[in-house]
């Protein structure tokens, strides 16, 4: 039996990174009293915001999607000097250009990163040398560099109570209902079996690989979805590796990039990272696919591709995989394009959808926010008090 109601301004479903800075910001820069995050894991910054490869990206993984390329290219300074404790830049970066079945060749690559404004340069003969001359037309120093989800966990965890955001963690957000004067109603569940209803003038859909799974009246994201069950290995680089990031391109390639969550490089690989996919629908629960997901590690493929261009990866230890579940939008399969998701559902005004594709993306869909007027409703605390619009 659910609970009476409670009276929000806001609620956020999702506690990533996502979630966690349209809270701060909507408590910041909006002025919005009384919000609450919901999350379904036991701590924030969890899931996807940690079980990814960790990439500030600064454009250069774009060349096929100009769009995404300059993005990052202006979002990456303004990560950096909004949270620098949890950015790792003393680390070589290094993007290289395939020989064969490359979408892109070095020439087009340079005038490419002058289009965007991303500085480049040829590598020196030392670092040219971890490289298979037969399979690598050209090897490039960048600037690029990778955060510390731990980090930024700390910062939402610290932010958020600063803000006065109410935080629900082990709960879940079962249904989006329509209420009584233009209001919503968020049905929510803990992992106890307790269940409450809140009103609410605004939701904010961050779940990320759940985004369709909310029932009630919420209609599902107009924008088509795909998932796909990844593996990230965690490997120990060999000295020869350590203090660089490598990206081999463009195509069916690899990445080998620092983790600083925990002091190790993951390793992907275009070909084996994913494991799974399909295409996301209401009732097909991306979760709960993954848990039941035999969790294979590819790796040994992964380093035995990779060993070709890059030799002394095969002296790298394995230690870990990183399962996680990565929703991209279809639309862009065929660029590899990573626009944002933002969404007003006009069945449901006052609710949105959002999905980023990279964590610079918090840009892009805060400049959305910007252009949406948002009203504060103040309440009464008490049982079955009215509610006043402000």
């Amino acid at each position: 039996m659910l609970s009476t109601d409670t009276y929000h301004d806001a609620v956020i479903i999702g506690g990533g990174f996502y979630g966690a800075a349209i809270a701060v910001y909507l408590a910041k820069q909006r002025g919005l009293k009384r919000i609450v995050l919901v999350e379904r894991e036991s701590a924030l910054l969890t899931r996807a915001s940690y079980n990814n490869q960790a990439r500030v990206h600064n454009g250069y993984h774009y060349p096929r999607s100009f769009t995404t390329a300059y993005r990052s290219r202006i979002n990456l300074p303004r990560f950096v000097h909004a949270w620098p404790d949890a950015v790792t830049q003393n680390f070589t970066k290094l993007y290289a250009i395939a020989r064969r079945n490359s979408k892109v060749t070095a020439k087009q690559f340079v005038r490419f990163c002058g289009e965007i404004g991303a500085k480049v340069e040829p590598a020196d003969q030392t670092l040219r040398q971890l490289f298979e001359p037969r399979l690598i037309e050209e090897v490039f120093l960048v600037e690029e560099y990778v955060f510390d989800s731990t980090r930024l966990a700390s910062w939402a965890e610290r932010e958020l109570k600063e803000c006065g955001v109410q935080i629900r963690l082990e709960t879940c957000v079962t249904k989006i209902l329509k209420g009584p004067n233009g209001m919503l109603r968020v049905a929510m569940q803990s992992n106890r079996g307790a269940e409450e209803l809140s009103s609410c003038r605004y939701v904010f859909n961050c779940t990320y690989s759940g985004l369709n799974q909310v029932k009630g009246d919420f209609p599902g994201t107009r924008t088509g979805l795909k998932q796909e069950i990844t593996e990230m290995a965690l490997m120990l680089a060999p000295p020869a590796l350590r203090g660089l990031g490598i990206t081999v391109m463009d195509g069916p390639f690899f990445s080998m990039m620092p983790f600083p969550a925990r002091g190790l490089h993951t390793l992907s690989h275009v070909r084996y990272t994913p494991h799974l996919h399909w295409n996301d629908q209401q009732g097909i629960d991306p979760y709960q696919k993954l848990k039941q997901y035999e969790r294979v590690t590819r790796v040994d493929r992964i380093v035995r591709d990779v060993g070709r261009y890059l030799p002394a990866v095969l002296d790298a230890q394995y230690i870990d995989s990183i399962f996680e579940v990565k929703t991209v939008l279809v639309k862009n399969e065929g660029d590899d394009g990573r626009p944002i998701l933002f969404e007003k559902h006009p069945e449901l005004p006052g609710c949105y959808s959002v999905l980023g594709g990279k964590i610079d993306n918090i840009y892009d869909i805060l400049e959305k926010l910007d252009a949406e007027q948002f009203v504060c409703t103040a309440v009464q605390d008490h049982a079955g008090s009215g509610v006043i619009n402000g």
